[in-house]
């Protein structure tokens, strides 16, 4: 007996997650809609038309991500409001660390109905792996590329009560760990990479552990960097901790700066740490 059509989609913006890597992931559902839709909106046609070859859809794609203008989300819109359209990214949620939210709020100023479809996420994923608290977590993106910038992402968060979620790139990973073992002592950290592919890594310990074994071993692929809650117990420093602390700081802060930040980070005298700290930019 032939199975009856699946109904057609009503006017709108689907937003559909993608697999982040193996493509047995894809739900039926997200599956009907990619097949019921006019249209894809997409940050790179390449990587979701393999995505859809594999699913044996054919769909006209729009270019959507972080260098449009006004204007193509404009019409987006005006084409969800008439004929069903899907926004997806290259990989996972849409929305979760791309420019999605925009057209998200632009359908729904203008009326048009918005739908989404749950599925895979990366940082879900890793939060699941790592074994870090989750009762609280903070998904903030990905962290700055320059030194300073990353040091004052960190600080600015330092004192959240919640494991800390990233993004990450292979190339920037060591360089990050390093920031995290000198603005966020004492934190156990978890490195999830290459989720839910044949080489999938949740690798745990302390950041001087994780930047040491990543130096040695390059990483590839996508990765998430979680980090665990501040303790509630409060850490002393010895005066070779703190000198170290402070010599790290120094090398892309000023001492009035370092010795703020690091007395706020460790509850320590602000103007002992000052001094010191023009000591050791003195020696």
């Amino acid at each position: 007996m032939a199975q009856n059509p699946e109904p057609a989609l009503e006017p709108g913006l689907y937003i559909v997650a993608t697999p982040i890597g193996n493509l047995g992931d894809v739900t039926p559902r997200a599956v009907a809609v990619l097949r019921g839709v006019a249209a894809v909106a997409c940050e790179d046609s390449r990587v979701t038309g393999k995505l859809l070859h594999h699913l044996g859809i054919k769909r006209r794609m729009i270019r959507y991500d972080d260098h449009v203008d006004g204007s193509t989300r404009d019409r987006l819109i005006a084409m969800a409001a008439s004929e069903p359209l899907a926004l997806v990214c290259d990989a996972g949620t849409p929305l979760i660390s791309d420019p999605g939210y925009r057209l998200v709020r632009g359908a729904r100023a203008a009326g048009v109905t918005v739908t989404s479809l749950p599925g895979p996420s990366a940082a879900v994923v890793a939060l699941t792996l790592a074994g870090l608290p989750t009762d609280r977590f903070l998904f903030a993106g990905f962290l700055p590329s320059k030194a300073a910038a990353r040091a004052a992402t960190l600080c600015e968060l330092a004192k959240v009560p919640a494991t800390l979620v990233f993004y990450e790139s292979g190339p920037r990973l060591v360089a990050a760990l390093g920031a995290v073992a000198l603005g966020l002592p004492g934190r156990e950290v978890a490195v999830a990479r290459e989720l839910t592919k044949l080489h999938e890594e949740c690798r745990t310990g302390s950041a001087e552990e994780l930047a040491a074994h990543y130096t040695a071993h390059p990483p590839r692929g996508e990765i998430v960097l979680l980090i665990g809650p501040p303790s509630t117990e409060p850490v002393a420093l010895s005066i070779e901790d703190t000198d170290d602390l402070l010599a790290e700081a120094l090398a892309h802060e000023k001492p009035s700066q370092a010795a703020s930040r690091l007395a706020r980070e460790h509850g320590l005298d602000r103007k002992t740490l000052y001094a010191r700290a023009l000591e050791l930019r003195g020696s």
